[in-house]
């Protein structure tokens, strides 16, 4: 596995100190070993515009959970800046957590809004969730506080 450099190391670890929500979350690991969404780049949902399967020979930790890149750029870009790439909710279902409780996703039912990752249990509930995407959103913001306190 190749290492980082100290200096990006430090970046991340100052980032979680500045901001302090960090340690506050939670990540939903869907897989056996604690792999965040599925094993999908989080990153390449932005870049590549699409799902994008990662690769155990790009893997970082970051909240508990091992998340997998499909190279090492995306890799390097997650780890500078972990917050603007990691989806809403911990990487549970958005749909399931405006209705007040949490899911599994479906890399492939994803949307990104104002910037935000946001994943859904399928295509079918995605499609529910875009019904009205702003007061889902508004519903999910509200209710993780509590749902994340009781995971």
């Amino acid at each position: 596995m190749t290492r980082f450099p100290h200096t990006v190391a430090t970046a991340v670890l100052a980032l979680f100190m500045v901001t302090g929500t960090a340690a506050a979350d939670v990540v939903n690991q869907t897989t056996f070993g604690g792999v965040a969404i599925d094993g999908y780049d989080p990153v390449a949902y932005f870049t590549e515009g699409k799902p994008v399967e990662g690769s155990s020979d790009h893997v970082f930790e970051w909240m508990d959970a091992e998340w997998h890149f499909a190279n090492a750029e995306h890799r390097a870009m997650f780890a500078a800046d972990p917050e603007t790439y990691a989806p809403a909710y911990g990487g549970y279902c958005a749909w399931a957590v405006s209705q007040g409780y949490t899911a599994d996703i479906d890399p492939d039912a994803w949307r990104i809004v104002d910037g935000r990752l946001y994943l859904n249990y399928s295509r079918d509930i995605q499609k529910r969730w875009e019904t009205d995407i702003v007061g889902h959103i508004r519903a999910g913001d509200a209710n993780w506080p509590e749902i994340k306190s009781e995971l």
